[in-house]
């Protein structure tokens, strides 16, 4: 955690707006509690990196993506609730990274290679409203969402093969948008 602490930083409160208790974090955290700190945050601060932070302990449960910037209440990232319970921050290193998504499990059927950001899959000729299996190349991280234009759930993919949707902690092979993650 030491040489992080310069590069990466996300702080956590307990209170709307940075009010109450806080929680700063510099590297993974696998359960809040473990630091004296409940599973409720109603405000983040993303000081630097970028953080994929999850409604559970041990990185489990519903992913939130909070790039670099102020979230003064839980309806920026959320808009449900305020459970969060661990984080960790996403590996990025450089700006070389390309997303190919299939139709079925196991890379078959249809294929699309993305290299920006698309609100809508069904725009660039994808014919259906879900993704089976995902390859991402390079060192960047996608955010995959299960509705147009950055909308409903989150799913964050890092370098790798991703033969099913269950890979990448999905209930459902639903996708319809998916970007980029910044790193400041």
């Amino acid at each position: 955690m030491d040489g992080e602490a310069d590069t990466l930083e996300i702080t956590l409160y307990e209170g709307k707006h940075f009010t109450g208790r806080k929680l700063e974090v510099f590297g993974d955290c696998d359960n809040f509690q473990d630091h004296g700190f409940m599973n409720r945050v109603n405000s983040v601060r993303v000081e630097s990196g970028a953080w994929v932070c999850f409604d559970h302990p041990d990185f489990r449960g519903q992913q939130f993506i909070l790039e670099h910037g102020d979230y003064p209440d839980f309806y920026r990232w959320n808009g449900h609730n305020d459970h969060m319970g661990s984080c960790r921050p996403v590996r990025m290193h450089g700006e070389h990274f390309r997303l190919e998504i299939f139709e079925g499990c196991n890379f078959t059927g249809q294929c699309l290679e993305f290299k920006e950001d698309c609100p809508f899959l069904q725009s660039r000729g994808w014919t259906k409203n879900c993704v089976n299996a995902i390859k991402a190349y390079g060192d960047g991280a996608w955010v995959l969402y299960e509705e147009p234009n950055y909308r409903g759930r989150m799913y964050l993919v890092e370098r790798g093969d991703f033969r099913s949707f269950s890979d990448w902690e999905a209930p459902s092979a639903r996708v319809q948008s998916l970007r980029r993650v910044a790193n400041f």
